[in-house]
């Protein structure tokens, strides 16, 4: 496939994993009078850790099983394993541990991502919605070349996207880039991501793409916040792309990448260009695409007196 090129031009400013090996052990079980296998509970050892599955980590939910030897672990994991204990390789049957069941019905869990800085605790039923929604949970990898399996926090994704997908990391809060593609009808594999860019101590993805609308090539930019949609809205930004004295202009909210590219893409909610216009703008014998796109990230601030949001476009 050909490469296309693109290049930055000076301007005024410039967790969870397939499988996790962490196991816990825990102490010989011991039978009740009932002859019921219950885990054995050390003096150190809290409820908290009890309800944690030691395969996946997670803290588990009924169904809870049980192997003869008294181990626990998450209806999930129960068919990961192949119907084998994690902790002492004994083949499982379909034991419930009722007891531990009624346990953490009556428990405040804490939020799994508390490794992240959540430090909230929920009602057992609670805790799944909370963790769907969590502030804290991991961000998927938004590089928008390929279906990338990393996970993780901020931080971590910046060093992921500037070391193993060399994305161009730019500071500042205007861009002015230059896209050059020497076949401009090839509108498929044609996913870039242009800069990161380090702008009031935060992230912000550039993208600009090639794809087919209702079977008309167009070109596509757009812009995604590295953080969570409300701490987007704080943001605004502008792209702007023309020559031969016309231009277009795009001014929105940044997307959050909690929204996934194609997600923010298949929305329409960004610069669109239409094949044709981008080739008028090129100039010359339109056998191939020059297009200059500048933008510009500025925050809003809340007036005191209005209440309204007004620009503030220092960097």
């Amino acid at each position: 496939m050909e490469r296309d090129s693109f290049e930055c031009l000076p301007s005024s400013d410039e967790i969870y994993e397939e499988e996790i090996h962490r196991h816990h052990q825990f102490s010989s079980a011991v039978k009740s009078r009932n002859n019921v296998v219950l885990p054995a509970v050390s003096p150190t050892t809290s409820v908290h850790e009890l309800l944690e599955c030691p395969v996946c980590t997670n803290s588990m939910f009924p169904p809870i099983y049980q192997c003869h030897n008294g181990h626990t672990l998450c209806s999930t994991c129960k068919t990961r394993v192949h119907n084998r204990c994690p902790t002492c390789r004994q083949e499982l049957g379909d034991i419930r541990c009722l007891a531990l069941e009624k346990v953490a019905e009556s428990l405040d869990l804490p939020c799994k991502y508390g490794f992240l800085g959540c430090t909230e605790m929920f009602p057992y039923y609670g805790k799944l919605k909370h963790e769907s929604q969590c502030n804290f949970r991991p961000y998927n990898c938004p590089y928008a070349g390929s279906e990338c399996p990393v996970v993780g926090d901020i931080p971590f994704l910046v060093a992921h996207l500037r070391d193993d997908h060399k994305v161009d990391m730019h500071t500042g809060c205007t861009f002015n880039h230059r896209y050059v593609k020497s076949n401009p009808r090839e509108v498929e594999n044609a996913t870039w991501m242009l800069t990161v860019f380090n702008c009031f101590g935060h992230y912000f993805c550039l993208h600009l793409e090639a794809f087919l609308l209702d079977m008309a090539p167009v070109y596509m930019g757009f812009l995604r916040f590295m953080g969570d949609e409300i701490e987007a809205q704080n943001f605004s930004y502008s792209l702007e792309v023309g020559a031969n004295g016309r231009k277009l202009i795009w001014e929105g909210t940044p997307r959050s990448i909690r929204d996934s590219h194609k997600e923010v893409r298949d929305s329409h909610d960004g610069l669109i260009i239409q094949r044709n216009i981008a080739l008028f703008f090129s100039g010359g014998d339109r056998k191939e695409l020059k297009l200059r796109v500048t933008g510009r990230i500025w925050k809003e601030q809340q007036n005191p007196d209005g209440g309204v949001c007004i620009p503030n476009i220092s960097s």
